[in-house]
């Protein structure tokens, strides 16, 4: 019987109950724990100084893998994690943050194919998403989205995290399920994303618990830590200025030399030269290396406080007898960033606006760095480190953007206890393998080569015989032991691109180029390239990174011009607020203002950068926050009572040399002017990548409205009944320059 008999009554009718999915017998539950720009060598099991004993603790009663591979950036590799395919494959070949309109390029997961969570949802598994997520367009992350890219859509049952590349975490842009909330804390009641990121995983799994004991599940977790902005408690940041202090050239050393006893590296292992343009660390002033101690110290901090939640969770599955059958894998997503540039930052949201940050305004401020004041990121020495032996960074194929930790442990089911395994694998192998482990058959058929027989036996081959890498025009390309690597500059012919070739095999970190020894070798090389680039939609080569952000920002804007944001709108990321940049524009709230109202009428930012329009002591009130530059303008009278519009009027100076930067803003009551100020520096490449509120300013505010006694967030007090704001068609963008802030966010 299919269904049930339906008679005219129940004595001649037949019930029918289908038959619920059913896991394999035995079936584990699994934790994916995937960090973020955390290089090879972090961990202290791979080498490291930095305190993670956690992670430390599952290697050693599991296992190391020292041939793990990414895809050199953050949205790629979720994608192949999560599909299991290649990340062109799936329409992910380089970030969620635009779409080229090439079919390997769209920016958002291809909803053809499916996620490992969809995959395991038939067989009985309830699946659980908490953190970064980055797979689908910013553009489409706003309050209406549409949700057919987010978590909920992809095979999750419960969702809570941020969707961006990015975010601080203080004052982090947190969606819960479908819809995007405020913090539950700030910085000053002791909030820390990660720790909240550790409270909804165990309070996913508590539920889980009580709900279905009996039922396995998936929890991808996802912290944004080590991603810039770096942020921990300054306790230990302090420890680590102490350890730290060595510099980078004597880190590499020790790393190296420590993998080497390990076992992690073979003993032969050179380390390699500084990558270009790191200098020597003695070559730096006394005043330089304070700063890049305190800025890797954060790094460093950020790190051992994820180790410490993830204890939490991990602690909660044996409290809770379910660590035993559950499999945990932790890996990063790419090497470490080398968005710091060669000085690094303390506030890099400055710089993005053209207000420079010399090493004096660091120092003024480095006791900032990890604060919710702070944007910090650290130099490229200190990602150089992090990354050792291997070498570049993020965004490149060369090991240093592809080559990163991964951790299994499944106490009982693996070993020996402690073990290494050398077999090449990637992150389009990671779905495949979980499936492998739990015994479930995909009905589409991975990319990706399952690795499981690795897992059971360290002599196993994996069939896995080629992998191809490509991220904005640089190339590379894994065969049976042998790599052909490519670096590309940007806006050169790629005809020109000078193809290296190492045999991994005796050649761990790439130092010995075999090109011109072996050039029938790298010939084949290069041509499978082509092949598997083609096979995988990794075509048309486009190394263009201006360009292609602002034709998608032309695009998503088309010829709106004009926002509306009536009171309780709720929270509103920045890819979907107004572009304010290197523009004029007007902003009006519409009140019924009456004798001591007061409070936000809009913000968007935090500390870092941003704006706020806000009524206080009567007067009207903006402040134009350009990388922590409080730009005030306090309007020249009270605000009468009665229905007003409160109003501020920024526009471009367009005459002269075209400096984008120069403006003036203007205060506005009932349209009238109400006072003034010029600036040359106005928002030129970036707003604030924390998003905009109307009515207050959450979180860590783009104001100190502190100072003056007031109360934060700030609400506004009176009755407000909507923003507008109007953008002048006179944006006079440099998209190049753009493109560049824009991958800082990745």
């Amino acid at each position: 019987m299919t269904g049930p008999v339906i008679g005219r009554t129940l004595a001649d009718s037949v019930p029918h109950w289908p038959e619920p999915a059913r896991p394999p017998a035995g079936a584990p539950n699994v934790l994916v724990v995937l960090l973020d720009d955390v290089g090879f060598s972090d961990f202290g099991c791979y080498g490291s100084e930095i305190a993670t004993p956690v992670i430390d603790g599952l290697a050693t009663k599991g296992l190391r893998f020292t041939g793990f591979h990414t895809t050199a950036m953050c949205s790629t590799t979720r994608a192949s994690l999560l599909t299991g395919h290649n990340h062109h494959r799936v329409g992910m070949g380089c970030l969620a943050n635009f779409d080229s309109g090439f079919p390997g390029y769209r920016g958002k997961l291809d909803p053809t194919v499916p996620t490992v969570a969809e995959v395991l949802r038939p067989h009985g598994y309830r699946n659980y998403m908490v953190g970064k997520w980055h797979v689908v367009r910013l553009t489409e992350t706003g309050p209406t989205g549409p949700f057919d890219g987010w978590p909920l859509s992809r095979g999750f049952d419960r969702y809570y995290g941020f969707l961006d590349a990015e975010t601080d975490h203080y004052t982090p842009e947190l969606v819960r399920d479908n819809s995007h909330i405020t913090a539950p804390g700030t910085w000053e009641t002791g909030y820390h994303l990660t720790e909240d990121l550790a409270d909804h995983a165990i309070e996913f799994l508590a539920g889980h618990h009580v709900g279905a004991p009996d039922t396995p599940w998936f929890m991808l977790f996802a912290p944004g830590a080590c991603h810039a902005p770096h942020q921990a408690p300054q306790a230990l940041i302090d420890r680590y200025d102490t350890v730290l202090a060595k510099g980078w050239d004597q880190t590499r050393r020790d790393r190296i030399a420590r993998q080497i006893a390990s076992g992690i590296v073979p003993a032969d292992t050179e380390l390699p030269p500084r990558n270009d343009w790191v200098q020597a660390w003695d070559d730096h002033s006394d005043d330089e290396r304070r700063v890049f101690t305190r800025l890797a110290a954060a790094y460093a901090a950020m790190l051992e406080h994820t180790d410490m939640q993830l204890g939490r969770i991990v602690d909660f599955l044996e409290r809770s007898g379910m660590r035993d059958n559950t499999i945990i894998m932790v890996l990063s997503d790419n090497g470490a960033s080398q968005e710091g540039g060669p000085h690094g930052f303390v506030n890099a949201m400055g710089p993005f606006n053209g207000i420079n940050e010399p090493l004096e305004d660091k120092l003024a401020n480095i006791d900032a760095i990890g604060g919710p004041e702070s944007h910090s990121n650290f130099p490229w020495g200190w990602s150089m480190a992090s990354n050792t032996p291997l070498r570049r960074y993020k965004q490149n194929t060369h090991g240093g953007g592809v080559r990163d930790p991964l951790v299994v442990s499944w106490p009982g089911r693996i070993g020996p206890a402690g073990s290494l395994r050398h077999q090449f694998c990637h992150a389009s192998d990671l779905a495949p393998t979980i499936c492998e482990l739990i015994g479930v058959e995909p009905t589409v058929p991975f990319g990706g080569t399952g690795f499981a027989s690795a897992i059971r036996d360290a002599e196993a081959t994996t069939g896995k015989s080629v992998q191809y890498f490509e991220m904005f025009g640089h190339r590379g390309i894994w065969s049976d032991g042998m790599k052909a690597v490519a670096f590309h500059a940007p806006g050169t012919a790629f005809d020109a691109d000078v193809w290296e070739l190492y045999d991994l095999r005796t050649d761990f970190n790439e130092t010995h180029n075999l090109a011109d020894e072996r050039p029938d070798e790298l010939a084949r090389l290069v041509d499978l390239w082509w092949r598997e680039a083609e096979a995988n939609q990794v075509l048309p080569l486009d190394d263009r990174f201006g360009e292609r952000f602002a034709e998608n920002a032309t695009r998503h804007l088309g010829d709106r011009r004009h926002f509306t944001f009536w009171r309780g709108v709720g929270h509103v990321p920045t890819d979907v607020a107004p572009d304010l940049r290197s523009r004029s524009y007007r902003i009006t709230a519409h009140v019924d203002f009456a004798a001591g109202d007061e409070g936000v009428l809009i913000a968007h930012g935090d500390p870092t950068t941003g704006y706020s329009l806000f009524v206080r002591d009567g007067k009207l009130v903006h402040d134009l926050n350009i990388g922590g530059s409080h730009q005030v303008v306090e309007s020249n009278r009270l605000i009468p009572a009665g229905t007003r519009t409160l109003g501020f009027e920024m526009v471009r100076h367009t005459e002269g040399f075209g400096n984008r930067r120069r403006g003036v803003g203007t205060l506005l009551i009932d349209g009238e002017p109400a006072g003034s100020i010029e600036t040359e520096n106005i928002f030129w490449l970036l707003v604030s990548w924390s998003g905009l509120d109307i009515g207050f300013d959450r979180g860590s505010t783009v104001s100190n409205y502190r100072g003056h006694g007031v109360v934060d967030p700030f609400i506004y007090t009176g009755v407000l009944e909507r923003v507008e704001v109007d953008l002048t068609n006179d944006q006079d963008l440099d998209a190049d320059a753009a493109g560049q802030v824009e991958l800082s966010r990745e």
